[in-house]
């Protein structure tokens, strides 16, 4: 796992837009009828309730101008995809453009919340610090309720107004991580051994007083939901949490706390009530397809079925591919991608996995999907329908 930034893998250099320079009008003009036959064709609310969503991430479109913006999702929604998770970051008129163009391309929107938006937080605090060896974040303790109602309200009624349909929110991201959770530490010098549980944290006191204030934030969320005319039905989805393991926060020296721990933390805390499923990153690296499936299974160990409590929702996962020729050369990772939906199939199939989103569509040069121009064998065979078990990544 690379160092990311608010939901995105934080890369060098600009952000590369999703056409090149030489793409045609005509095929813009088609990529547009595209999306508003979907948007004609997208079923109703309360019939995709039950339905799996494959979808794939394009995170941070706030920091593009609008022609980009509308590129890179025309992009998406001509390759097929029809599920998208997208964020609500500074700045955040840029980012509801965003959605808006999404919605008016008839992808579905899973919307994640950064709750590292400093207009969230006292001007009196300030983020704790990452030693310069990662970003500076603001503490979920420190995180002003009020505020994050007042300005998340005034942005789901802007959202609502442009007629934009949620059908999913996710307050936070990777929140059992010190990249993303200030009252987790991140040491000074890297190499020592990190926390095992909740017992070995630096300051665990007021990481617990941090979890207080996320479940307020999950319930106030919520309730402005259930406020506004057009996502009133939105699931809540639990912040996606990282897959870091233990070897690896020591290599970096940051606190972490496994996934399955950080649930069981929540759901002490009345998160059940709450949220209509919990979220999770999956990052498995080039292991073995044996290895990969056992990998997803151990990580999705505490996903439940709606008759023995809440499902999960993968928001994150990727294969790495680090080829940059063209035309691109897939086949590394076509077989681990295969083995992932087929995995992720088997969960769905047994209730435990309602939601799967690829990372990343064409920010993150390793794990991108779109190559060349144009969305890759791999990248068709990540977001496809079905569970991946027949494509072929050539």
């Amino acid at each position: 796992m690379l160092w990311r930034m608010s939901g995105s893998r934080a890369i060098p250099g600009k952000v590369r837009s999703g056409l090149r320079p030489g793409t045609s009008a005509k095929r813009r003009a088609g990529a547009l009828l595209l999306g508003a036959l979907l948007t004609l064709s997208a079923p109703a609310h309360a019939d995709e309730a039950s339905a799996a969503r494959i979808g794939v991430n394009r995170m941070n479109l706030a920091w593009l101008s609008r022609g980009d913006q509308e590129r890179i999702l025309t992009d998406i929604a001509a390759s097929g995809a029809t599920d998208v998770r997208l964020s609500l970051s500074r700045p955040v008129d840029k980012s509801i453009e965003a959605l808006a163009i999404a919605h008016r391309l008839g992808l579905r929107i899973l919307l994640e919340i950064q709750l590292g938006n400093k207009s969230y937080y006292p001007q009196s605090v300030g983020p704790r610090t990452g030693h310069g060896r990662i970003w500076d974040v603001y503490r979920l303790s420190d995180l002003d309720l009020a505020r994050y109602r007042k300005e998340l309200q005034q942005a789901l009624q802007r959202i609502d107004a442009l007629g934009v349909r949620l059908v999913a929110v996710e307050p936070g991201n990777e929140i059992n991580y010190a990249g993303y959770n200030g009252d987790l530490a991140v040491y000074r010098k890297p190499g020592a051994r990190t926390p095992r549980s909740i017992a070995e944290l630096r300051e665990r006191a007021r990481f617990e007083r941090g979890l207080d204030n996320y479940v307020k934030a999950l319930e106030i969320s919520r309730s402005e939901l259930r406020n506004t005319v057009h996502s009133r039905d939105a699931a809540i989805i639990s912040a996606g949490l990282s897959d870091m393991s233990a070897a690896e926060a020591d290599r970096r020296g940051m606190e972490r706390l496994d996934p399955g721990e950080f649930v069981a933390l929540l759901r002490q805390r009345g998160i059940d009530s709450l949220v209509d499923a919990y979220g999770i990153h999956i990052y498995p690296g080039r292991k073995a397809a044996p290895a990969i499936s056992a990998r997803v299974r151990s990580l999705l160990d505490f996903c439940r079925t709606a008759a023995t409590g809440k499902s999960c929702w993968v928001t994150e996962w990727g294969i790495a591919n680090k080829a940059r020729s063209c035309p691109v050369d897939d086949r590394s990772r076509g077989e681990a991608i295969r083995v992932m939906r087929a995995t992720f199939g088997e969960l769905i199939d047994a209730g435990r996995l309602t939601a799967a989103y690829y990372y990343d569509w064409d920010t993150e040069p390793s794990y991108s999907l779109w190559r060349c121009g144009k969305l890759s064998p791999a990248g068709a065979a990540a977001i496809g329908p079905g569970d991946g078990a027949g494509a072929q990544a050539r």
